[in-house]
């Protein structure tokens, strides 16, 4: 089955117009109707708890109300329906298919909205390679663009990770990557991402959204709009660092929509070639490495900060 990966997440939250200026500051386009838009269309939407076009809430403090999936075709989504019809109610608006996973997650899929985006990436210039970044290119601005360029994956906890992995691999996903007795990472057939999704197993009271994120051009936009989040007086959560597993480079932030946030950039891409590797999860596993966020500063003369005399 031909699914890309998720077009927008759907959101019922407790202050909306905090989840609205969040959302605008960390880079997203106000398109109207509680909808921000990354650069290619994808986007997350807010809308107060109890609206009645919501999906109902999980019960949970999780504010996630739906996850919507983008797929290549219309005839993708016949297959979803014939494939999930067999053991759920499927329902079927215009070009809209709406169902639960096993876990309760509200899911919708539709023909991808993704605008095609025509953008130059992070160009690295390294002895011994052919310059990337030519003569009197300069490679960093104070005032440089940093935005969302598309929803990148959303990871879920859940009760059962086994039981929600089964449900997805019935949709075409694959594991990538897998966490000893916490869960797997998931790409779905119609990219090579590493993971458009990733289980952590969790008591059944906090089963929801752990965290969403959107690409970026490449770890210097990470760093820079994390810095600008920093500064508007966002609190970071994790980050700045890169994973081993994918090798996305992350920057998280605590949100106003009950998940963190995440910024990344230069994640591993695989095809059916591929072998999932395990790993325990932990400090050593979780990260390559990791830095931390400090205000600028500059050599004057005297010891650097934190210097032992």
């Amino acid at each position: 089955m031909n699914i890309i990966g998720p077009d927008a997440l759907v959101f019922g939250v407790d202050d909306l117009a905090a989840c609205r200026q969040y959302l605008a500051d960390y880079g997203l386009k106000d398109a109207g109707a509680g909808r921000f838009e990354a650069l290619d269309g994808t986007a997350v939407i807010v809308k107060a708890k109890d609206d009645a076009s919501l999906p109902p809430a999980m019960g949970t403090a999780s504010m996630l109300r739906e996850t919507v999936y983008g797929v290549a075709d219309a005839a993708t989504l016949d297959a979803i329906a014939a494939e999930l019809g067999r053991d759920r109610e499927v329902s079927r608006d215009g070009g809209v298919l709406r169902c639960q996973d096993d876990m309760g997650f509200a899911l919708a899929f539709q023909v991808t909205v993704r605008r095609p985006i025509d953008l130059p990436s992070e160009s690295v210039n390294a002895p011994g390679a052919a310059p990337r970044r030519g003569p009197n290119r300069i490679g960093v601005t104070p005032d440089m663009p940093a935005l969302p360029r598309t929803l990148s994956h959303v990871v879920y906890f859940v009760p059962d990770a086994a039981r929600a992995e089964a449900f997805y691999n019935r949709l075409g996903f694959v594991c990538t990557d897998r966490f000893t007795g916490v869960g797997p990472f998931l790409r779905p057939a119609g990219t090579q991402d590493h993971h458009t999704l990733f289980f952590i197993q969790t008591p059944p009271h906090m089963k929801g959204c752990e965290h969403f994120t959107f690409h970026m051009g490449g770890p210097t936009e990470v760093l820079l709009a994390g810095r600008r989040f920093v500064e508007k007086g966002y609190e970071s959560f994790w980050g700045p660092g890169r994973h081993l597993f994918g090798s996305n480079w992350f920057w998280y932030f605590n949100s106003p929509l009950g998940c963190h946030v995440e910024y990344d950039a230069d994640m591993d891409l695989h095809d059916d070639g591929w072998r999932a590797r395990e790993a325990a999860m932990g400090a050593d596993t979780s990260q390559s490495f990791l830095f931390q966020y400090r205000t600028a500063w500059a050599p004057t003369g005297g010891p650097p900060p934190g210097a032992k005399p």
